[in-house]
């Protein structure tokens, strides 16, 4: 199995050879600016909890004028239910199971070609804060956020509060004093000054570990939630807080001159947690693939080219980033296969509806666990050194894991699964398995079950998903990455 040093020196070549093969020179008008792009992310953060959609406690300004201004996404979704593998599909327009990245706790390959990758070869300074979760932030991990891209990171392998631990470009961690949100967006601030005063664009992913649980939050946001069930002041606490830094982000760009020219991108990376639902009109919850499980708030901003407030109800998933951003900046695609599109046309105002369903798929670690017993990454490099406030397997740090998984078996496809064209949604939940239709434009709340009424309709839709999970399964060997 290859060392620390075999892995990271592979990583780099194909970073070489990514950089002369997937990009292009930046394709705009004879002196236009490149624009300065930041990814936001809120952790458990679902799409019923902010204001703006209806929340009967939740208070967010920030979020609420980011949507009178910009492009509302009604029916923005997470590539998966939980973290870990959303996170995963941002950073290579992939879904997640195909680099082996299935759960919480999952790590991301080093083989994977990443958009901090292309826009670091593209010239951007590249910088990561807050939570990581795919894989190891210390420096010798193969899969920390230098070793996927980016040039700088104050970063946590999971989740934080306030007073975070945070290693510093794969140093030991350092406690950082102040509110969670507030200290990454103060840290990316100080990250896209230094840029600016270079002349460089930068690319800014800010991945707050708020609001998931354990909730801690300051006393100046719990006084704003008296009147909410008790259980749940501090976690609608700590979003309050995570939009008002994001407040002071908008308010640094706005000064420094640079909030025209910045695509501010902001998502939750799955639904909300159970706890959380209070009267949701979504069925379902975070680690279910109903849509109170994958569906999430999303916003972009971008002054120079979304000029007026509009609403979109086009379907799109996190995988959608890096394509977008890719075709945004005219650079080339990784030779591999993705399951995100370009949304540019929609920016444009030309997309009325998706040109291709969006699929999902709740893998069986167990399963994995058994029958791929093989590490893809040595157990040393997948320790994690970041603590968290909560205990697993009596330890404050988080473990990754990842396996080799060198042939498809007929009993690979496990497993929940959906699939979602523009009107229906189609699901394979439950154990014994069984199939679900829902008419999401009718029915949102996905209570009546179509799949004996629409039965040629279920079998076509069905028979695509399972078309897809046999490409996802062909990408899990290795197959993609032998191509480069």
């Amino acid at each position: 199995m290859p060392n620390a040093h075999d892995l990271l020196t592979r990583r780099r070549l194909l970073e070489g050879a990514a950089g002369v093969a997937l990009t292009r020179p930046f394709s705009r008008a004879a002196g236009a600016p490149r624009p300065n792009i930041v990814l936001c992310m809120g952790d458990d953060h679902g799409w019923y909890e902010t204001g703006y959609n209806g929340h009967p406690y939740l208070k967010t300004p920030v979020l609420d004028e980011m949507a009178s201004q910009g492009l509302r996404f009604e029916r923005l979704y997470a590539a998966a239910p939980v973290c870990s593998p959303t996170r995963a599909s941002i950073m290579t327009g992939r879904h997640p199971n195909r680099c082996g990245t299935f759960g919480a706790n999952w790590s991301i390959r080093p083989e994977e070609v990443t958009i901090a990758h292309i826009l670091r070869r593209a010239g951007y300074a590249c910088g990561h804060f807050g939570k990581w979760h795919l894989g190891p932030v210390k420096a010798d991990s193969p899969t920390n956020p230098g070793a996927m891209g980016f040039d700088e990171w104050l970063s946590h392998d999971n989740f934080f509060e306030v007073d975070p631990p945070l290693s510093r470009n794969g140093g030991p961690p350092e406690r950082l004093k102040g509110e969670s949100s507030e200290v990454i967006v103060q840290e990316a601030v100080r990250f896209m000054e230094k840029a600016r005063q270079k002349g460089k664009p930068f690319f800014a992913v800010i991945w707050f570990g708020s609001p998931h649980a354990p909730y801690v939050a300051l006393d100046q946001d719990l006084a704003l939630y008296k009147n909410a069930p008790a259980e749940l002041r501090a976690r609608f606490a700590e979003i309050t807080a995570m939009d008002r830094a994001i407040g002071q982000l908008r308010t640094y760009l706005r000064k420094a001159g640079l909030r025209d020219n910045t695509l501010l991108w902001y998502c939750g990376d799955n639904g909300v947690p159970q706890e959380g639902r209070l009267d949701m009109p979504l069925r379902g919850h975070k680690g279910q693939l109903y849509e109170g499980g994958v569906r999430v708030p999303g916003l972009i901003e971008w002054p120079a080219v979304i000029s007026r407030p509009r609403v979109t109800q086009v379907n799109a998933v996190t995988s959608d980033m890096l394509p977008t951003l890719c075709d945004l900046l005219g650079l080339a695609l990784p030779r591999r296969p993705l399951d995100g599109i370009s949304l540019k046309p929609l920016l444009d105002g030309t997309m009325t509806a998706r040109p291709q369903p969006i699929c999902f798929w709740a893998y069986d670690v167990r399963y994995e666990r058994k029958v791929n017993p093989e590490p893809y990454i040595r157990g040393e490099l997948q320790e994690g050194t970041t603590p968290t406030a909560t205990l697993m397997k009596g330890r404050y740090t988080r473990t990754f894991e990842n396996y080799r998984h060198p042939r498809v078996r007929p009993e690979d496809f496990r497993g929940e699964a959906a699939i979602l064209d523009n009107r229906y949604k189609l699901l394979v939940v439950g154990d014994p398995p069984a199939t679900e239709l829902y008419d999401l434009r009718q029915d949102p709340g996905e209570s009546m079950n179509l799949v004996n009424r629409e039965a040629v309709l279920a079998k076509r839709m069905e028979q695509q998903l399972r078309d897809w999970q046999r490409s996802v399964l062909t990408s899990l060997t290795g197959a993609d990455y032998a191509r480069d």
